[in-house]
Formats: C-alpha cells, structure tokens, sequence
C-alpha cells in the first residue's frame, strides 16, 4: 500500500491492462467437412481452415458464436490473399490476410507480423476492444504536452541515477573546456555529439554543477528508438499506461533502454544517457519477467531485504509501519538497481533497519502488477468476508490457484516471513 508521503504513489496506471484482461480471446472454429483437393488446406493454417467459402455462408457458421471466433476462407474471387473472418461485438468483420514464409501473418504489407494466425488474431481483437473501451485513454495519451515526460515514471525512478551520471558528465564536459578557446569549443561540442553553444554562458552551467539539474544544458543525444515487440507486461515509461497488445506494442530506445508508446517517445527529449541502461534494474518492473529475467523463484531484492530483517530486525517494533529516511532508502534503491546480488546490505552501509524494510516496501509497491493481481483480489476479499472458518479456507485456496506462479511464490515467502516476525515479536 503507497504511503500518502510517497513521492512514487501511484506510478503506474493499471487501467489499459485492465481493459485487455476483458478482451475477448480466440476461438478457432474447426472446419467439419472434407476438403477436396482444389481447396486442401496450406501448411501455415490448421483446422480453423474452412476451403472456399463467401462471405455469407461464413456469416451464417459464426453466427450467435461468442466474440473472438474466427475461421480462414478462400474468397471464390480471391487470388493472392485468404480472408479472416471473425466474430466481435456480435458482429461478423471480414479482413484480407497474407502469409509469406519467414515474414508471418499479416493483414498489409506495413503491417504487423505474428508467428501465427492464433497470435494475430489475438492482437486484432485486444485493438478492437481498446478502440471500445480505452477511447478516452488513449486520446488522453495523444494529446500530452512536454510536461508530462518531467513527471513521468522514467524521470521518477531514475532521478537519482540520472544526476549521478550527469554530474559524471559534466566533468567529462568541463575538463574537455578547461583551457580552450571559442572555435576549440565548437570542435570539441561537434565532435562529441553535443548542440553547438555560441557563448561561454553555457559552458559556464556544466562547470557550476548545478543540482537542480538533470543533465547539463548543452548536452544533447537522440534516443535511437526502435519498434520493439516487448515480451511478459511492459509499461510506457512516459505516460505510464500499460503497453497493450502482442506484437510491436511501442518503442525502445537501443541506447539507454526507456521504453515507451510510440506517440508517447515523441515527447523525449534528445537527452539519451547510454550508461542509464546498465543500471535499470528491477524496480518498477513485472514481477513475472524479473523471475525469468533471473532464473529464479524470489526476485533478489525481496530474499536480501527479507534476510537482512530477520538477522537484525526480527524485535524492533513496527518494523513495517516505521518509515525510515526517504533519502537512504533512495540510495539503497540505487545501490540494488546497480550491483544486485552482490549489494552491500550490512549494518555498516545501512545501520538503520527501517531502511532495509523501506525499501522492500517500495520494491512492492512499485510493482506494475500488484503481489495479490487484479484477477486475484476480488477472490481474496471474498475470502477475506466469509465467517466460516471451513468455508474461507476454500475460498482462500481457490483465490491464491488465480496468481501467476511468480507471484504465489513471493507472496508466499513474504507471508512465511511476516508469520515468524509476528511470531517471534509476540514471544
């Protein structure tokens, strides 16, 4: 739960993901009848295939079937293509597909391509449903100002890490400057990639060192963003909405790593730190992909910060509920983001506990999908307002079936740990 002083309450916002859960998904229809040889199947279709067949005698198979059904036809006119027809909104849509061997499925030739027609229809249809029930969202997403990447996530978590490296560049800049004349400056601007600065007023900022700022302002790099098809739940670093869909959701920069809604990167500005990227870590980031990301079944930050409570906190009262300094935990954040595993944790980097127990917290709330899932939490409340003991074991039970194996496996060691913290407190 965010704590009302929390500059990072609310990071991420979980409606788009929301929407998508509710999208209806696909239901190949098998064709029932024999084949004949003129319109035999092709290898890259299966049992969805139903031979030639118009448009009206496809309308009349799929109706009153539930969205999300489709079949593949070959148009009696048809050529070159074969036609997906599908099922949403209780309506029948009828789209033009092709298929070229080592480029996919796809709708045109600019277009997306799936590995399967199962995948591109499962992205057509979470489209559809975010044309119907995201609209507002969306436009909310087209229509931001510049403002809007200062307080975004990607400015919040990095901040810190941010200045860090800028004050490293700054020096860089400054000891390039150190001893040079005008048109020695232009020379040195132009070969290291920064905007081109006609008075020493700006040369003047990089050697202050001024904190207040982010980056130096003759600093200047463009972001090398890519189309990029993102695996597991990834969100906007901008905007902070979800990245929907399955295939080429957004843009990632191949430099220092934001990733972000392709309307949204045009709102970064040309300010791209490459070192950032080695530095990125884990906060903020699905729990299910930091799992496979590491080949393991608790992230690290929550087992060290778990470990280190119980060698040193496990009799301090309100271990959880006492906030400890929001600087500390700040540099402990970055301290885990940089070195990991092998972060320095002792009672001698970090004296007070609260620090340690901090920044689990954080690591928790800064999770996109939170520990207990939206699936999973309307289940558990319902557990949680059965009386009878019987009864809400089972509901308990059917409720924790409903979280990702990632999730059970840390909230499980998170409850193991919080019963022998109460249970040795109460000793």
């Amino acid at each position: 739960m965010a704590e009302p002083s929390s500059p990072m309450q609310n990071l991420w916002k979980p409606e788009l993901y929301k929407i998508q859960l509710d999208a209806p998904t696909p239901k190949p229809l098998s064709c029932l009848k024999i084949l004949t040889e003129y319109e035999r199947k092709p290898n890259f279709y299966g049992n969805e295939y139903h031979g030639r067949m118009g448009h009206l005698e496809a309308e009349d198979l799929l109706n009153n079937k539930a969205d999300g059904t489709f079949l593949l036809r070959r148009s009696p006119s048809a050529r070159d293509y074969y036609t997906l027809s599908l099922r949403f909104d209780e309506r029948t849509k009828h789209f033009k597909i092709y298929y070229k061997f080592g480029h996919g499925h796809y709708l045109q030739e600019q277009s997306k391509r799936f590995e399967s027609i199962h995948d591109l229809v499962a992205d057509g249809l979470v489209n559809f449903y975010m044309q119907q029930h995201a609209a507002p969202i969306i436009q909310e997403i087209n229509q931001q100002t510049g403002n809007s990447y200062h307080q975004s996530p990607y400015m919040t978590l990095n901040r810190r890490k941010l200045r860090a490296l800028s004050n490293e560049l700054r020096k860089s800049i400054a000891n390039k400057f150190d001893g040079l004349d005008d048109s020695e400056i232009k020379a040195v601007t132009e070969e290291n990639d920064l905007s081109s600065t006609k008075n020493m007023e700006n040369i003047t900022k990089v050697k202050e060192n001024d904190a207040d700022s982010i980056l130096p302002f003759i600093y200047e790099k463009v972001h090398a963003f890519k189309v990029h098809t993102f695996k597991g739940l990834n969100w906007c670093e901008v905007c902070a909405n979800f990245l929907w869909g399955f295939t080429a959701q957004g843009v990632k920069c191949d430099d220092c790593g934001i990733i972000a809604h392709s309307k949204c990167s045009e709102l970064v500005p040309a300010k791209c730190i490459p070192d950032l990227k080695r530095i990125r870590g884990v906060f903020g980031t699905d729990l299910t992909t930091v799992v496979q990301l590491y080949q393991c079944s608790i992230p690290f930050v929550v087992q060290r910060c778990v470990e280190e409570v119980e060698a040193r906190g496990m009799l301090q009262e309100g271990i959880y509920r006492v906030s400890g300094f929001a600087d500390e935990i700040d540099a402990l954040k970055l301290a885990l983001d940089r070195d990991g595993e092998k972060t320095d944790m002792s009672e001698t980097a970090y004296g007070n506990i609260n620090v340690i127990a901090g920044t689990l917290k954080l690591y928790l709330r800064l999770l996109p999908v939170p520990l207990i899932t939206f699936q999973a939490y309307p289940n558990f409340m319902d557990a949680a307002r059965t009386f009878n003991k019987d009864d809400q074991v089972k509901e308990m039970s059917e409720a924790v079936k409903k979280l990702p194996l990632a999730h059970f496996n840390c909230l499980k060691y998170m409850m193991e740990h919080l019963k022998r913290y109460n249970g040795l407190y109460l000793q």
